[in-house]
């Protein structure tokens, strides 16, 4: 006779991971991101305000850079990612596959609806994770009915697959280095991991 066993516990809906980045430096390099590189967003039915990205990796063959592309197979560095040193740096502290990164500018007075990525989360197999590049007092995020506040530094993952919404109540952007990943291994372990 077969022993049952128990199912996997449901995934967080949101967790710190334990690594900081140096708010300084990733300010420094924000600072490098010409005007000319923001594109604004394309899912223009969720948000109001401005709500706008810079690709630092895309898939090649995507006609617009910042689109996280489900049905993408590459993915490429982009050049503005070359001048950005401390990004690159960032980036290479996750020992899983990148797939879409991209800058995620939130400007003042501007929110996203709640709204849910379908097809996102770790049980098809990705993750999104969010590394606060720039924020006030004001921004918040909700996610699955709970509000938060992320600081500047910290490294977020978060099941967007649930309702989720974020809204910048400061008078200064909210700017998130967004990383869309394979969830590897070492992804599991370090989301697995006590925090």
């Amino acid at each position: 006779m077969a022993i049952p066993t128990a199912p996997e516990p449901p995934h967080p809906a949101f967790l710190r991971l334990p690594m900081d980045f140096d708010p300084r430096r990733l300010a420094d390099d924000l600072s490098a991101v010409d005007a000319r590189e923001w594109t604004p967003h394309f899912n223009t039915g969720v948000y109001e305000g401005d709500w706008s990205g810079a690709a630092l990796r895309a898939s090649p063959d995507s006609p617009l850079a910042i689109y996280s592309d489900p049905g993408a197979e590459t993915w490429a560095d982009t050049r503005l990612l070359e001048g950005c040193g401390y990004f690159r740096e960032v980036l290479g502290t996750f020992r899983c596959p990148l797939l879409s990164v991209r800058l995620l500018r939130l400007g003042p007075g501007a929110l996203i609806k709640e709204h849910r990525d379908p097809m996102l989360g770790l049980d098809y197999g990705e993750a999104r994770l969010h590394v606060v590049v720039s924020t006030n007092p004001g921004v918040t995020c909700r996610i699955d009915g709970t509000e938060q506040h992320w600081a500047a530094g910290e490294c977020w993952y978060a099941d967007f697959n649930r309702p989720h919404s974020f809204a910048n109540r400061g008078e200064t952007e909210r700017v998130h280095l967004v990383l869309d990943c394979k969830a590897d291994d070492w992804l599991r372990q370090l989301l697995a991991q006590p925090h």
